[in-house]
């Protein structure tokens, strides 16, 4: 439980698209195990210290948020769960990090002082990469995941960062330029998992 001094560390889960290399939009699909990718990330988020949790759906998304809600049980703060829907996923990955950026300016004081953004296609995220890249987190924070020396997921971006941010956004490039822009601090979580995103079925 945080008290009300304590800064804190928001998650935000991007799962907007309409996956069409994979064949369905990604925040519907499902394991061999029955887990919800988009569950799973929330819990990663959740279980690794972020609260708020913030997810993003676009494509397919009263179909998604319905999988997140019969989940809703599994979640220690689930009052804490957020849904947003963006309006303009279709523009490409950039509207659904603005959507989400937007969500936490407008809802959540300077107590949240970073996001830990993550895909809903890395299925192999788990809660300790999580703890590892917000752990110390400030406003002026900029951290990426390395994986095998290759850029992942998450990425933590301090408060005074969303702004310039969400001015630089375009395209479905997200927040990549802004990283490399700003020397981004690389974090190395080989021993925690893969980093893969899965574009398309069977890759994994």
């Amino acid at each position: 439980m945080h008290s009300a001094e304590t800064p804190r560390v928001a998650g935000l889960v991007l799962a907007a698209g309409a996956g069409s290399r994979y064949g369905k939009p990604k925040s519907l699909v499902v394991d061999a195990s029955g887990e919800p990718w988009l569950v799973r990330a929330a819990l990663a988020l959740e279980a690794g210290g972020c609260d708020p949790v913030v997810v993003v759906l676009g494509a397919s998304g009263t179909q998604a948020e319905g999988l997140l809600r019969s989940a809703v049980a599994r979640f220690e703060r689930p009052h804490r769960l957020t849904v947003v829907h963006a309006e303009d996923w279709a523009a490409g990955l950039s509207a659904s990090l603005d959507a989400g950026l937007a969500r936490l300016q407008q809802s959540e004081n300077d107590i949240v002082t970073a996001v830990a953004l993550v895909l809903v296609d890395v299925p192999d995220l788990t809660a300790a990469t999580v703890r590892r890249l917000i752990d110390g987190a400030i406003p002026q924070t900029l951290r990426q995941a390395h994986f095998g020396g290759r850029p992942g997921h998450p990425v933590v971006i301090g408060r005074e960062h969303w702004a310039p941010l969400r001015a630089s956004l375009t395209g479905d490039s997200g927040a990549r330029q802004y990283l490399v822009a700003r020397d981004a601090t690389a974090v190395a979580c080989d021993d925690l998992g893969t980093g893969v995103d899965v574009d398309e079925p069977g890759t994994r």
